[in-house]
Order: C-alpha cells, then sequence, then structure tokens
C-alpha cells in the first residue's frame, strides 16, 4: 500500500483542520484571513467590500433626501435640496460612488444647507479611506505572497544513498530557476515516521531531524547553481542500522524545507518536498549538470532528476563502520609482524 504523504512533492501539507470550535479567531486577526483566502473567495470579499458600502451610503444619501422633501421639490427651482440633482435612489448611488471614490463629476453636489448632509459625507469619507486602505493593502500582500517565489525552487523527484569519502549519505539536488538569488538561504531535513515508546505510547508522524550541515553551517546555501545537499549517515542518524533491504521494506517520507529572503523583494520565502521510501535509491548518485563554456558556467537543468547508478555495499552504515574498523585493526597489527619478519 502506497504511503499517504504528510508533504506533496509542490510542498503542499496534506494536514486538513476539522472540529474547530474556536472559530472567532479567525476574525481576530481579519487581515490574514483574508490573505489567505483562496483567489475567488478573496475577489468576491473585495467587490462585496465597495459595493456594500456604496449602497448603504447610497440608501442613507437617499432616505436623507426623502426626509426632508427633496424628492418632492424636484421641479421646485426655488427649494435648495441637500443634494444638488439628486432624484431617486439611483442617483443616490451614484452619488455615493462619486463620494468615496473622490470622483466628483459635478453634476451632482452636496449644498451648505444640509448639516446632516456634510456629517454623512465626512463620515463616507474617513470609512472609504479605510476601506480603501485596508482591501488594497490585502489583495497588494496577496499579489505579492513570496510563495510564489517558490515555484521556481527544484527539488530533484529522487533522493539517493551512495558513497561520499567512503561513508554513506542520503542526497537530494536543490536548485533556482531564477537568475536572481534567494539570500541567506539555508536548508533542513526531517525524517517523518511512526514510532512507539518504550512506554507502549505510539506517536503517529514523530518528526525528527536529519543533520544537513548544521554544526559545519553547510546547511547555509549559496545557490546559484544546483547543489547536492548530503546527510551524512553516522551514529547520530535514524539511517545508521538501515541497509538496502531494509529501506525498501520500511516506511516513512523525508521533508525538505529551503528557506530564504528574496533579492528583489527582501521578504522570505519558503519552499518544500518530500521523498517516499520507495524515491530513495540506494546505489545512485546524480549526474553532473554544470560545464564550463567559454567565459561563464553552463547549467543544463534538462539532467537536474537523472542519477546515475555507482557501486555502494548493500550493508548498513553501522555494518560498514564495522567493517571498516576491523579492516584498519588488521592493518595496524599486521605492520607490526612484517617489520619482525624482516
Amino acid at each position: 500500500r502506497r504511503r499517504q504523504r504528510y508533504v506533496e512533492k509542490d510542498g503542499k501539507c496534506n494536514v486538513q483542520h476539522g472540529n474547530v470550535r474556536e472559530t472567532y479567531r479567525y476574525l481576530t486577526d481579519i487581515f490574514t484571513t483574508l490573505v489567505d483566502l483562496k483567489w475567488r473567495f478573496s475577489l468576491l470579499v473585495f467587490i462585496l467590500a465597495y459595493a456594500v458600502t456604496w449602497l448603504f451610503f447610497g440608501l442613507i444619501w437617499w432616505f436623507i433626501a426623502y426626509c426632508r422633501g427633496d424628492l418632492e421639490h424636484l421641479e421646485d427651482h426655488a427649494w435648495t435640496p441637500c443634494v444638488n440633482n439628486l432624484n431617486g435612489f439611483v442617483s443616490a448611488f451614484l452619488f455615493s460612488i462619486e463620494t468615496e471614490t473622490t470622483i466628483g463629476y459635478g453634476h451632482r453636489v452636496i449644498t451648505d444647507k444640509c448639516p446632516e448632509g456634510i456629517v454623512l459625507l465626512l463620515l463616507q469619507a474617513i470609512l472609504g479611506s479605510m476601506v480603501n486602505a485596508f482591501m488594497v493593502g490585502c489583495m497588494f500582500v496577496k499579489i505579492s505572497q513570496p510563495n510564489k517565489r517558490a515555484e521556481t525552487l527544484v527539488f530533484s523527484s529522487h533522493a539517493v544513498v551512495s558513497l561520499r569519502d567512503d561513508r554513506l549519505c542520503l542526497m537530494f539536488r536543490v536548485g533556482d530557476l531564477r537568475d536572481s538569488h534567494i539570500v541567506e538561504a539555508s536548508i533542513r531535513a526531517k525524517l517523518i515516521k511512526s514510532k512507539q515508546t518504550q512506554e507502549g505510547e505510539f506517536i503517529p508522524l514523530d518528526q525528527t531531524d536529519l543533520s544537513v550541515g548544521f554544526e559545519t553551517g553547510d546547511d547555509r546555501l549559496f545557490l546559484v547553481s544546483p547543489l547536492i545537499i548530503s546527510h551524512e549517515i553516522d551514529e547520530r542518524s535514524p539511517f545508521w542500522d538501515v541497509s538496502r533491504h531494509q529501506l525498501e521494506k520500511d516506511d516513512f517520507e523525508i521533508v525538505v524545507i529551503l528557506e530564504g529572503m528574496v533579492e528583489a523583494t527582501g521578504m522570505t520565502c519558503q519552499a518544500r518536498s518530500s521523498y517516499l521510501a520507495d524515491e530513495v535509491l540506494w546505489g545512485h548518485r546524480f549526474a553532473p549538470l554544470l560545464s564550463l563554456e567559454e567565459g561563464f558556467y553552463e547549467v543544463d537543468y534538462g539532467g537536474f532528476h537523472h542519477t546515475v547508478p555507482v557501486p555502494t555495499p548493500a550493508c548498513s552504515a553501522r555494518q560498514l563502520a564495522a567493517a571498516a574498523a576491523r579492516r584498519d585493526a588488521h592493518l595496524y597489527w599486521s605492520i607490526p609482524s612484517r617489520l619482525d619478519q624482516q
């Protein structure tokens, strides 16, 4: 049975929140709630915010004209209405739009004989500025969200396990398709796997850090060309006792997270991907992409996901280290014996 992904290859998290009782918390942070909405709902809220305020104030302008009797003296040139040339609800609605958007066509204008209209004009001008600032701010933040920048950050479709300097390493490749760089880029990796504690507690989707160079600073990337990120399988690694045969039967997920600042905007962006157990190729290495041309280096992204098989022991890293220790011990004791024979 194929394992349900915790994080999709495109970075989407397969987690849905159910039975959330304190929904009022979403309204206390209404700005973030509107930014997080899907585009179709954001556009609907954007249109309704303006349409409702225009209709609401248009209704009040019509109500003022109705109460003052302006609608009954449309042909009386001696009568001073609250708003000139306001002869019904449609014209009141148009005057509300002109007031809030500061268009001012000049055909309908408020007179100085209407104090309640002056107060309403000030109120609509202030409220309209607040609605403009809030809704335009929401749309600007939504348009400039840095998660779109993450679309041009790519991860290899497979991870590989092979030898590097006589040590087993788990590796994957990352790259940036844009010419503008990600500033202060850093990489993290986590192993997602269910476990049971010694006390019998079952922990679903337990998260364990995979070291990708935090101690040495190798997790801070200069992401100008594609890089191969390496996790050395040592005694601190959760893959210390995993052999090739065990890897084929194991059930886990490796989530990789690339973070950094967008050079053009200074905003932080995050790109995510994941690898299931059957997407980890034992005994493979990534094909080279970089070539030296006249005056520059060229990256061939056509082979970004390509791997090549290489000779790799099928045993675990623990067994490989033990065999290397025995070989070194044998060499250490054999050298004096040969000297004695001479």
